[in-house]
């Protein structure tokens, strides 16, 4: 038994997985649900948080809308980022108080432990929020390739978190080549269907995902909120 509910709600459009949130987080905020992780994928998206910058949009909104990827303005921290199908997207709907860095370092700590059930070496790096993994250079005497396998962004109202990460299962990473993801230029972005060379099922990911919460957040004692 987990300290929060979960919820897999399956494909959901992005404007409706966000008014579900807000009415999750209003729930949680008055007390009248527990802590809520949320499970979904959306269909081809795009979000701009806080500190997105128009440049690293690599095409018009009329283009995007054109190839049937939506826009949206959100309130969680970072830049551009990519969502779609094949994509595991969490929003953890949990009480955090003024533990914003705690927070985003134990879901970190999460999708790390999920990156190790399937042997996969993953690391946080100091300088950018997110899941990395090196890849060999495809050259020799070229410098390693870091590439991002989850990315990161939340909000906190009213000392409930919204927003949550992305984690790459069977995304489709061309599309990350719209737009420059998380305003970063000189890293790649992969998922664990390119690391381990097959599609996963994503049932049996968002399984591993509430096993390594339940481990991250066994609680929600005085020092989490």
């Amino acid at each position: 038994m987990t300290a929060f509910a979960v919820e897999k709600l399956g494909r959901v459009p992005y404007q409706q997985a966000w008014d579900y949130q807000k009415q999750v987080h209003a729930e949680v905020v008055a007390g009248s649900r527990p802590p809520t992780l949320l499970l979904l994928e959306h269909p081809r998206t795009i979000t701009l948080g806080r500190a997105a910058k128009p440049e690293h949009l690599l095409l018009s909104e009329a283009q995007y809308r054109a190839m049937g990827i939506e826009l949206f303005q959100v309130e969680r921290g970072g830049d551009v980022t990519y969502h779609g199908p094949g994509q595991l997207v969490g929003y953890p709907i949990f009480p955090v108080g003024r533990q914003v860095r705690g927070f985003l370092r134990r879901l970190e700590q999460a999708i790390l432990l999920v990156a190790a059930s399937y042997g996969i070496p993953a690391y946080p790096s100091p300088g950018y929020a997110g899941v990395w993994v090196r890849r060999k250079a495809p050259v020799e005497g070229w410098p390693d390739l870091e590439e991002k396998l989850c990315a990161f962004g939340v909000a906190v109202r009213q000392d409930v978190a919204l927003h949550g990460f992305a984690l790459n299962v069977n995304t489709h990473l061309d599309d990350f080549n719209l737009i420059v993801p998380c305003g970063i230029k000189d890293k790649g972005v992969t998922s664990l269907q390119r690391i381990l060379g097959h599609p996963l099922s994503m049932e049996e990911v968002m399984e591993r995902v509430v096993v390594a919460f339940a481990q991250v957040f066994p609680t929600f004692a005085k020092e989490l909120v």
